[in-house]
């Protein structure tokens, strides 16, 4: 028997169904996503299983962008896109694949789509 923490989470498996459909996303757009389809986490245990994912490579980062406007904390925010990488298993989990395909079709605008999806529950 091994000893220690498992490996597997079941947060993390959530966050990997939701990067199959979406292909590519930042960690406050993956937490959105979680929050509106699974039971709420905060958004520190999504980045902690997104940092986690990346080294068990289940999670990989896909690119590291910065994008320039005017936030409370500076000019400058940094956004690390990740995708699913070579050790992942998705499941194609079916509310996953609805969800997605309304936010991809929405063109990427969250706040209208989340407003639709919890008056379709």
């Amino acid at each position: 028997m091994k000893r220690g923490r498992p490996t597997h989470s079941p947060i993390r498996q959530n966050i990997i169904e939701i990067l199959f459909y979406l292909k590519k996303g930042y960690g406050y757009q993956i937490a959105k996503i979680y929050n509106e389809i699974f039971p709420t986490v905060t958004q520190r245990s999504i980045y902690y299983h997104l940092r986690k994912g990346v080294q068990l490579k289940e999670i990989v980062v896909h690119t590291i962008e910065q994008e320039e406007g005017n936030f409370s904390w500076g000019t400058i925010v940094e956004k690390i896109y990740y995708s699913i990488g070579e050790n992942a298993q998705p499941r194609g989990e079916k509310r996953v694949e609805v969800f997605c395909k309304q936010f991809n079709r929405s063109g990427n605008r969250l706040t209208r789509l989340v407003g639709k999806f919890r008056k379709s529950k």
